[in-house]
């Protein structure tokens, strides 16, 4: 099964969840989405709508940043034997996450308020 399969079948799970409207999928420029048979999958279904994220804004893609901590957390250091073994580290790495969630907030945080010395002044 190649990769561009695997993403027309997550399409069509996500068709069949969602039976009414329009469906808007926001994607990077993976291979698997911007494939002659992922295009040709989309024009036969046209509820669905790809929106890509703009090349080198990668800063958008909010998935990057849970993969990295995912990697970090829920597979450093292991040895995965079996489907059963990824299902059970997927779920405790991703309720860790879970429990520590916060609102994401955009943009850079504003900078800290200065303390100003005091200035003293010599009179004579």
């Amino acid at each position: 099964m190649t990769i561009q399969t695997r993403y027309q079948d997550f399409l069509t799970l996500l068709e069949q969840s969602n039976p009414a409207g329009d469906i808007v999928v926001v994607t990077d420029n993976l291979s698997s989405h911007t494939s002659v048979s992922t295009r040709e999958w989309l024009t036969e279904h046209p509820r669905i709508r790809q929106v890509f994220i703009p090349k080198n804004a990668c800063w958008l893609n909010l998935q990057e940043p849970w993969w990295r901590m995912f990697r970090r957390q829920g597979l450093a250091g292991q040895e995965l034997a079996s489907s059963a073994d990824i299902h059970t580290v997927t779920a405790v790495a991703t309720a860790q996450l879970n429990a520590k969630d916060k609102p994401w907030i955009w943009g850079r945080p504003p900078p800290p308020k200065r303390v100003y010395r005091l200035k003293m002044t010599y009179r004579i």
